[in-house]
């Protein structure tokens, strides 16, 4: 990732290019619009408040996150935007501790990625 996205993301916020032309919002650094073709962009700051769009929880991880097991990887939708972006989300271990449409927030950026946690 790059250190600007990632930097935004240590504050809780989410770095997004809008196209200059229609302004559709992208994630990731891209060359050319999604919606119209375009390639201009500007960069564009939005707060890392969403709901859980959808997830799944982890019980046998990967090699190196055993300690944080079981935790739910989260696709978050962020509040107000179609952007979604996936993180990590701790100490879930049912599907009951964490509803789809429940609010979360971005907290952080570590080893493990996009740090969420509930509202």
């Amino acid at each position: 990732m790059k250190q600007e996205f990632i930097d935004a993301v240590k504050s809780g916020r989410v770095l997004t290019k809008k196209c200059t032309k229609c302004g559709h919002l992208h994630l990731a650094t891209v060359y050319f619009c999604q919606n119209c073709g375009a390639k201009g962009f500007e960069n564009k700051i939005l707060d890392g408040i969403g709901i859980v769009a959808t997830y799944t929880i982890i019980t046998v991880p990967p090699a190196g996150f055993e300690k944080y097991t079981p935790y739910a990887w989260v696709v978050m939708k962020i509040d107000g935007y179609e952007i979604r972006i996936s993180g990590f989300l701790g100490g879930i271990a049912s599907p009951a501790q964490l509803p789809v449409g429940a609010k979360i927030k971005i907290t952080g950026y570590d080893d493990r990625g996009i740090l969420l946690e509930k509202q």
